[in-house]
């Protein structure tokens, strides 16, 4: 994953979330299909992508989807 574009391919082709680069922004109760069990399958895809761990409880506590990148990308 080598950009914030990347990131949303991911979210749509591996997840099936509709959404668009504007969309990271919102909140996540706010983006188009998402749910809690998205968040799991999203922290184990970012896993297998990085090659690195993500703690759990940062990403519970990520308002956004922009947040749940930058953890992926800085940890």
């Amino acid at each position: 994953m080598n950009d914030i574009d990347d990131f949303v391919t991911l979210l749509r082709d591996e997840i099936g979330l509709p959404v668009t680069t504007e969309d990271i922004l919102l909140g996540l109760d706010q983006v188009p299909g998402w749910d809690s069990m998205h968040l799991l399958t999203l922290l184990t895809l970012l896993e297998r992508q990085t090659g690195r761990r993500i703690p759990l409880p940062a990403m519970l506590e990520a308002p956004t989807l922009e947040r749940i990148y930058a953890l992926a990308v800085t940890v």
